[in-house]
């Protein structure tokens, strides 16, 4: 059971219990303050049930004007001035007004909750799902406590997935071929590819992979756009020549990566691209992007398709 208590010293000390919080599964996620808490994780259409359970503290009675319950799905935007937008929004009543002398525990259930979007922490933007404990007091301010929730939802195997192919150069000076065997890669995947030389007439030093984030908030001229570089890998150091081909093996596990999110409920983006850098003798970099889609697979997909490589 995790309790809760109030900054302000809430007369109440609450405590929010999942029917299968023994069984379920928890993840650990960053708080705003660094620190790392573990959390049940949810996903879409499953049923949300268990209990709350409402003491007060100071062995007095308390006076209410009602007690309820509501399950939210939230999008914050840090720069908005922390504006929650709810996309999501379920209230049960537990109380009628009364007074509460005893501990006294309410049973709650949020059955087959559409949950269409996953849980994200971003650098300007969260998306969030929460279960909201509001017990309302006259004339003083109500007690709010709150319980978050993880969201993770899955994808089958894509029946469509084309390979990327591209030709880039400098008139007269480097022309490249390079392939990736996919366009869409779940979150354990590899990506497998080749670069191939067809004319180099300046002087590479180094070659690198890079995997990038890109977070758009707002539409439109209003949109603020925020690039990342989650990892850099590198293909070759020294000199290519031309009729060279550089394999590309890169395994996606170790990195902290999401589904990609697109136009979710009009707020946010989140893409994901393959930059490819080369890097001449000069320290002049010359750059490749390609968007490439992420997406979860279930892990039991993953096992029945443990080959889903492609191989050049």
């Amino acid at each position: 059971m995790n309790y809760i208590i109030g900054a302000f010293k809430s007369p109440y000390k609450i405590g929010f219990t999942f029917s299968d919080e023994k069984t379920r599964k928890k993840v650990s996620i960053k708080n705003e303050d660094g620190q790392t808490s573990k959390i049940p994780l949810f996903q879409s259409k499953e049923t949300i049930a268990g209990e709350v359970s409402i003491e007060p503290i100071y062995g007095k009675k308390v006076e209410h004007t009602g007690i309820k319950i509501e399950f939210l799905g939230q999008i914050e935007v840090y720069i908005d001035k922390n504006t929650f937008y709810d996309f999501t929004s379920l209230v049960r009543e537990l109380d009628v007004p009364g007074e509460l002398y005893d501990k006294k525990t309410y049973p709650f259930e949020f059955s087959t909750v559409e949950m269409p979007y996953e849980s994200y922490s971003g650098v300007n933007v969260k998306l969030r799902y929460i279960l909201k404990l509001t017990i309302s007091r006259p004339y003083i301010n109500n007690i709010v406590e709150l319980q978050e929730i993880w969201v993770r939802n899955y994808t089958e195997l894509p029946t469509i997935n084309n390979s990327i192919k591209m030709e880039v150069g400098i008139e007269d000076c480097l022309h490249i071929e390079f392939e990736y065997n996919k366009s869409k890669y779940h979150l354990q995947d590899v990506i497998i590819g080749k670069i191939y030389f067809l004319l180099v007439r300046i002087k590479i030093k180094n070659m690198e992979l890079e995997i990038r984030r890109r977070e758009a908030i707002g539409s439109g001229s209003n949109t603020l756009v925020l690039t990342q570089t989650l990892a850099t890998f590198e293909l070759m150091d020294g000199a290519p020549v031309r009729g060279e081909s550089i394999p590309i093996r890169l395994f996606l596990s170790p990195y902290e990566l999401t589904p990609t999110h697109r136009n979710i409920n009009n707020k946010f983006n989140v893409k994901y691209y393959l930059n490819l850098v080369l890097v001449d003798e000069e320290d002049r970099r010359y750059f490749k992007q390609q968007e490439v889609t992420f997406y979860r697979l279930l892990e039991d997909s993953q096992e029945s398709n443990p080959t889903t490589e492609q191989t050049f």
